[in-house]
């Protein structure tokens, strides 16, 4: 296919990836530019965080979700009074039941999936200048959704100052080609069919399972995860080797907050029955899981397509900088207008995001405007549609050479769509 070089959305986009001996060449971005050089060309006003804005904002997705159950409450009187009375076919009359049902657990989904990016704006600081304020409710946002607040904000800070540097960022690193147990190119052909059996229906049974399991697994059982931890590593366990021992009872204290959820939950339970808890909060829950932000799972619509891409670099130190790994994500147009209102632009505009966490999400926007002046090139966006570019980057993205410096993903083919320059 034809390779279009554009300097709107990084120095590559592809109409579909180029694969070949001749693939274009990755320049990494200079040295030069530092992050104070980065900062300085932000407006210091955007860099201000509003406590009651941000509280607003806390409010604002609190009282949607309570107005959604609120209404979904007369969804079955209203459907049941009418099949009673009303001149309508019944299947049509179950038919416009569940589509009711369907449009609440999409929106509320969508709430649920906003107030946990409220909590993850309060874990680093973002919502407001006050820690204690910051803590206490990203600890009950967090909470109500059963994600380890603390625990989660240890790990993901981690994962803020080692983005994209092979040996120490806390998620989305790639799997070696050893790591997978492929030979290397220059031992004899390869099949590469025999190490990747994604059939198209394997891969969407994979990709839904884990979208609606991701998010929990993670904290679980470290799914998707740092490589090379031990085998009980978990958000849960206060030993594991991802917390110092002073942070030892920062975990413990998350664990309550969970305890006491799963407590309510199960008293909701014997009140109302297993099935109106689940239509009201399980299935929104689980389309949460879908979509959430930062680490929480490797195919999790938003973080997958944050930071895995073919033309997405990945350092080993000798060519990592902190400007280098923070450029190495993508903005994308997510969701359009319900991207931005209910989940508060952590898609359109991630990037920013990457180099100033406190900055608040909502000077995202115009600051990602001074932010590409600076970085020109090597700012990443795409328009493509989420379903395509989940696809897609499904195959394309598999595992990177065990060698190198700057590394890029290889397909299910074995091929690159980028190599980094001889030149560095």
């Amino acid at each position: 296919m034809a390779t279009a070089i554009t300097t709107e959305h990084f120095a590559y986009t592809f109409d579909r990836p180029h694969r070949g001996d001749d693939l274009l060449e990755f320049h990494p971005m200079s040295r030069d530019i530092k992050m104070s050089r980065i900062r300085s060309a932000i407006p210091p006003r955007l860099f201000v965080r509003n406590t009651v804005r941000g509280i607003y904002y806390v409010a604002r997705d609190v009282g949607m979700a309570v107005a959604a159950v609120r209404v979904a409450l007369y969804i079955d009187p209203f459907f049941n009074c009418w099949a009673a009375g009303g001149p309508f076919d019944p299947v049509v009359i179950q038919l416009a039941r569940w589509i009711a049902w369907v449009v609440y657990w999409w929106f509320q989904g969508l709430i649920f999936t906003g107030i946990l990016i409220i909590g993850h704006e309060c874990g680093h600081g973002a919502l407001s200048p006050n820690k204690a304020l910051c803590d206490v409710i990203g600890y009950i946002t967090h909470s109500i959704l059963f994600a380890p607040y603390y625990s989660w904000k240890i790990t993901h800070h981690h994962h803020h100052m080692y983005h994209g540097l092979m040996e120490q960022d806390e998620v989305w690193v790639p799997a070696t080609r050893g790591h997978l147990g492929i030979p290397s190119q220059t031992d004899h052909d390869i099949h590469y069919a025999e190490y990747f059996t994604d059939t198209p229906i394997y891969a969407l049974f994979a990709l839904a399972g884990r979208n609606l399991i991701g998010l929990f697994a993670y904290f679980l059982f470290n799914g998707s995860g740092r490589n090379g931890l031990s085998r009980w590593t978990s958000h849960f366990n206060p030993l594991s080797v991802m917390f110092s021992k002073e942070q030892r009872k920062l975990v413990v204290l998350s664990d309550l907050g969970v305890v006491v959820m799963l407590v309510l939950l199960y008293r909701s339970y014997t009140s109302w029955g297993f099935v109106p808890v689940f239509k009201y909060y399980g299935i929104p829950w689980f389309l949460m899981n879908h979509w959430p932000f930062s680490q929480y799972n490797r195919t999790a619509t938003i973080t997958y397509l944050h930071h895995t891409d073919p033309t997405l670099p990945h350092y080993r130190r000798a060519e990592w900088t902190f400007p280098r790994g923070a450029v190495a994500t993508f903005d994308r147009d997510l969701l359009g207008w319900m991207g931005r209102f209910f989940l508060h632009d952590i898609s359109h505009f991630h990037v920013i995001h990457h180099f100033f966490p406190k900055m608040p999400f909502y000077h995202g926007s115009e600051a990602t405007r001074y932010l590409k002046e600076v970085v020109g090139d090597h700012y990443h966006h795409s328009e493509k549609s989420t379903l395509k570019a989940i696809w897609d980057n499904y195959f394309d993205c598999k595992f990177v050479e065990d060698t190198g410096d700057i590394l890029f993903y290889r397909d299910i083919r074995g091929k690159a769509v980028l190599k980094p320059t001889a030149m560095l």
